[in-house]
Formats: C-alpha cells, structure tokens, sequence
C-alpha cells in the first residue's frame, strides 16, 4: 500500500510540474542581452564574456558566456513561464540526442548581433544566421515528430526577441551618409522579412523587446556631464516606434498570430530618472570596469568590480545588471501599457 501510495504521489507532483509551464518551451533570437554562451564557440570572436567578474553571481559564481554578474533577460523570461533556460544553440548542435533538448527550447542569441546583417558582421551569428539555425532546429522536429505535432509545438511556444541595440551603437560610433530615420527604416524593413520567416517556420506567438535608451549606456554618455547621448536614444526611439506597428500590422494579416511588445526605452528611462524608487544608487557609472563611466573599457579580469552590484544599474559599460534585467523582465511579464502592450507575456501564454 505504501509503494502504491508513493507511485501515486509521484504521479500527482509530476502532473503538477507539467502544469507549472505556462507553454512548452522558449526560443530565443538576439543579442547580448541575451546571449547565454553562443559566442563561446566562436573561435574568432572578441565578443565574448567567458571570464571573470563576469557571472560573479550566477549560480556557481563563474562566468557562463553571459554578458552580466549572473542571469540574463532570457533566463528571467524561462523563469517566469516555468521552463528551463534553453541552452545556447551551438553548445548542441552536434548532439546525438538533440530532440529532447530541442522540444526544451533553444537559444540563439548572440551577443554583437543586430538587426543588420553588417553589424559587427564576422563577430557573431548575424540575425539571418540565427534564423537560419531555427530553421535546421524545425527540420529536425518536423522529421522526428511529423509536421501536425512539430507545428502545433511552436504554435504554442513562446519566441523571444531582443535585438536592434547593436546597430544603433555602430551607427552612432563612426559617422554614417545615411540620415538616422533612412537607417532606422532599413532596420525594420529587415526586421519584417526575418519574422515573416520565422512566421513561415511555425512561431505564432512573439515576444518582442524594442531597444533601450541605449545613449544612457556608461559607454555613451559624455565625460565630462555624464549626461546621455540624446542621438543615440532617438534612434532608439524610431526603432521602436517603427517595431510596434510592424508586429501589428502582421497580426491585421494573420489572425493566428500573437505578440507581445515591450517599450523597454520607456521602462528603462524610469528606473533611470528615478532610481531610488526601485531601490538603486548608482545609474551612470558601471559596477564592472576601468575609469570613471568607464567609456571605452568593458568587465575585464583586471576591472574594478562594485561591492553591491543590486545598487547599479548597469553591469558593464553597455549591459544592465542582473538585477536591472531581471526588473525589466518582470514589468515584460506581468507589466501593462505603457511598457507593454497590447498584452504582456504571461496574457501571450494563454492566446
């Protein structure tokens, strides 16, 4: 009777645990912001954060590949719809047992990647690129699974995107023929064929981060002032006023189709004017680096290193911190208009 009871039980929490996911897996495409180790395998990349005092306060206390002290925005967002963080796509590509790992969720951001196939072009997986990876992921379940189940599981995931920051920092690093709003537009014109892609694939329900201030950055503000680079955050600005109506406009043209927009420029730029309401100190300078806003100088093994990373803002001289990203996360998920709209994530999950 007791073995019997036990095996019941057993039962009964595993049942409980399938629940828990508010839908079967995550796949993310995007940036650093939330790179979890792809550019780990990219032997000829400088854009890496495998060393210390990167991941200081991951679990373990070692660097992951992560562009921050610990988890990312992608690990908040598995968090929050009670699925495992997907491992980075190129740690399992060759894996002779990919499928279970595959049906988990994969990601395939890559930390230097933009919207543009140009930016940082030779430094990491390229948008394009990561489609492109999906696109061998979806094969491999169609040819496992059959088509009916394979689609039925994306149509039911949650595909994460973070990009566009990268190709307003190269914009703004050297000087550019191309008018700002002409460059912006070339940005969402791309954008548009690479989620009509992913579209064409299977994904359905998309949860889209538009960019930051990304001139408020330690690497972007001015010296001498500290004050932020307004250029920079108005591009930011197009982008995502150019980003929102795209997503609507797919969904006017597929009625299955779901999404999820964040204005983290919004979200952000009131943490960053009122800093003490969420509990921070410090919103200009980086916890990790050299020199005084550090510029130029990322999270070296040789940088100075803050004693209370949670009082700033931002980790390194682009990247928030830990806990900067995991306060976005959250207003993505449970958050409303004006940050979110015309759902949030955790809405998303049940459309």
């Amino acid at each position: 009777m007791a073995t019997v009871l036990h095996l019941c039980c057993c039962i009964l929490l595993l049942c409980a645990g399938a629940k828990a996911a508010a839908v079967p897996a995550v796949y993310v495409l995007g940036d650093s912001l939330a790179d979890v180790g792809n550019n780990d395998y990219l032997a000829l990349s400088i854009l890496k954060a495998n060393y210390p005092h990167n991941g200081v306060d991951y679990p373990g206390g070692k660097a992951t590949g992560r562009f921050n002290n610990g988890k990312n925005s992608a690990d908040f967002i598995a968090e929050m719809l009670g699925v495992p963080s997907p491992p980075p796509y190129l740690s399992i590509r060759h894996n002779n047992n990919k499928l279970q790992t595959f049906l988990q969720g994969v990601n395939f951001a890559s930390g230097g990647a933009g919207v543009l196939d140009t930016t940082n072009s030779g430094q990491c997986l390229t948008f394009s690129k990561q489609v492109e990876f999906f696109s061998r992921v979806c094969t491999d379940l169609v040819q496992q699974l059959g088509s009916d189940q394979a689609n039925n599981h994306m149509a039911k995931s949650i595909f994460a995107l973070v990009i566009g920051s990268n190709d307003i920092f190269s914009y703004n690093k050297s000087p550019k023929n191309t008018p700002p709003q002409e460059f912006v537009n070339s940005m969402i014109t791309n954008l548009g064929e690479h989620l009509k892609t992913l579209y064409s694939l299977g994904a359905r329900k998309f949860a889209f981060v538009g960019t930051g201030p990304v001139g408020c950055c330690p690497s972007r503000r001015d010296k001498r002032t500290g004050s932020c680079d307004a250029k920079a955050n108005t591009m930011s600005l197009m982008f995502n006023a150019g980003a929102a109506p795209l997503l609507q406009q797919m969904k006017s043209e597929h009625g299955d189709m779901h999404y999820s927009f964040f204005n983290s420029s919004s979200a952000l730029s009131a943490i960053l004017q009122n800093p003490a309401t969420y509990g921070f100190t410090e919103v200009k300078d980086a916890c990790c680096g050299l020199g005084s806003l550090i510029p130029k100088v990322g999270c070296l093994p040789i940088s100075s290193l803050c004693t209370n990373r949670s009082s700033h803002v931002f980790w390194d001289f682009v990247h928030p911190s830990q806990r900067t990203a995991e306060l976005l996360t959250t207003t993505f998920f449970h958050g409303s208009s004006p940050y979110v709209y015309p759902v949030n994530v955790k809405a998303l999950t049940s459309l």
